[in-house]
């Protein structure tokens, strides 16, 4: 197996500060082909938080499984892939970040297969953490990898990719699940939606192995084990009243878990400054939030998740209960969103080297102006119908393909390449907590004003889904303000 310590020995003189970890002289070729190796567990990562959607109905019917294991079904992969991106991004770090890769992808893969091999929903549950677990080892390694080997004139168009399939990732989970259940190969109902992994994982596994370069960090001394026990509860105890409030109907206990993270994550602050000052390797480097494109931009990524991941799950719902739409339909209705996502993050990764900040401002504010327009059509009294609000729609992917591709390189442009593992990791888990935040306010305003038995289902949906626009609105406008304090200057990485 051929180490990019091996690989770049043959071509220059330098061969220790690559192999440690350390960028790629900007003359050097971009290593395309293990770039596209790594985002494809990004793609798997975020798609299963998406297709189990559209599956949860004939997992119940197949399975008997109760509305709460259902809700574990689909809760418990986004809670453990959570709690450990940071951890995952840390120990890439140490052991190396094709390892790690590796290491999480073929878990990912094992933990697939023995979701589609279920009998019980207590066996899917089990196979469901274990297949977050692998995603939080495998994703904080796609953002290290990029800003490791990609050299600075690439980095915004190796971004730009990755926002493409985070995006057909997000917009497409649910168009997959419905055609793959629709299909019902061999009678075999949801399972599909997890065997597709399997074919996908072994390649990816097999193709990491031979093309992708080893790395770690040259700082990084041992796991920081105070701040990642600390840190595990912070975020179980943000990320799990989240995720489970909204079907608890906010019993007490929601909110005391809420306040209790605020603490936790105060004393995560305080023992990580206390692991630096006796010389250790805290997991998180609290000097990465005195650089303001970091500070700013994990607040921007907080803010665009909430917005990304709750609407397409209240638009799929507005669709499928008050219009009657099958999955299939419904992820026919985001086909065109989809393609105008894909279409933009390719011209923001070839405009931003160029105009810089600009193009994320242009972004922002297309986004909102996406959102308002949604708002003002199903305010207007016509009838919601998959071809009001197709238009809109692609007006939000206008924007978000503007603003979400090159926002993923701001948060990572200054920050050391040694410390490219703790940062992913913090980017990747400030998008799950962003989802899960979304996700629980855009759930309390859309069911909270879905009031079928009196509006009629489609008037219902179009009244519900308007108020979440008017959510989602704030969301982007508050997006829009961040991007105005990111700093203008261009990154030291992406100096020739």
């Amino acid at each position: 197996m051929t180490d990019i310590d091996e690989s770049l020995r043959a071509r220059r003189n330098h061969p220790d500060r690559q192999a440690r970890g350390a960028a790629q002289p900007t003359s050097s070729p971009t290593p395309w082909r293990a770039v596209a190796i790594v985002m494809v567990g990004t793609f798997m990562a975020i798609l299963d938080s998406f297709i189990v959607v559209v599956a949860e109905p004939a997992i119940k019917a197949d399975l008997g499984a109760s509305s709460g294991q259902l809700q574990w079904i689909m809760a418990g992969y986004q809670l453990i892939y959570a709690v450990f991106l940071i951890t995952g991004g840390r120990l890439g770090d140490l052991y190396g970040r094709k390892r790690i890769f590796t290491l999480g992808m073929a878990l990912f893969t094992l933990s697939s297969a023995a979701c589609a091999l279920s009998g019980t929903a207590i066996t899917l549950i089990a196979a469901r953490l274990a297949q977050g677990l692998g995603a939080a080892l495998m994703v904080p390694q796609v953002f290290a990898v990029i800003t490791l080997l990609v050299p600075g004139k690439d980095r915004h168009r190796a971004f730009g990719v990755l926002g493409m399939v985070i995006g057909l990732a997000t917009s497409g989970g649910q168009l997959i699940g419905g055609l793959l259940i629709g299909a019902d190969l061999f009678g075999s109902g949801w399972r599909p939606v997890f065997w597709i992994n399997i074919p996908i994982g072994l390649a990816a596994v097999l193709l990491a192995m031979r093309y992708v370069p080893e790395s770690r960090a040259t700082r990084a001394r041992g796991i920081d084990l105070p701040g990642v026990a600390v840190l595990t509860v912070a975020l179980f105890l943000l990320v799990f009243p989240l995720i489970q409030g909204h079907e608890a109907g906010w019993p007490w206990w929601t909110w005391a878990g809420l306040a209790a993270s605020v603490a936790t994550f105060a004393v995560f602050a305080h023992v990580e400054r206390w692991v630096g000052d006796r010389g250790g390797d805290p997991l998180v480097r609290l000097s990465h939030f005195a650089t303001r494109s970091f500070s700013v931009g994990i607040v921007l990524v907080l803010a665009i998740y909430a917005v990304l991941t709750s609407y397409y799950l209240v638009l799929s719902i507005a669709l499928q209960d008050g219009l009657d739409m099958s999955a299939l339909g419904a992820g026919l209705v985001y086909t065109p969103a989809a393609l105008t996502f894909f279409v933009f993050s390719m011209i923001a990764s070839r405009l931003v080297p160029k105009y810089g900040r600009r193009v994320l401002e242009i972004g922002a504010i297309v986004l909102a102006a996406g959102f308002a327009s949604t708002v003002i059509v199903l305010t207007s009294g016509l009838q919601l119908t998959p071809g009001l609000i197709i238009p809109t729609l692609m007006l939000q992917s206008v924007g978000g393909g503007l603003l979400i591709t090159p926002s993923l390189n701001t948060v990572l442009s200054r920050i050391d390449p040694d410390d490219a593992g703790i940062a992913s990791g913090v980017l990747s888990t400030a998008q799950q907590v962003g989802g899960a935040l979304g996700v629980a306010i855009i759930g309390l305003v859309f069911f909270g004003s879905f009031r079928p038995a009196t509006e009629g289902k489609a008037g219902a949906a179009a009244h519900a889904l308007a108020m979440s626009s008017i959510f989602t609105l704030i969301t982007a406008i508050v997006a829009t303000l961040l991007v105005y304090l990111l700093p203008t200057g261009r990154a030291r990485s992406d100096r020739p």
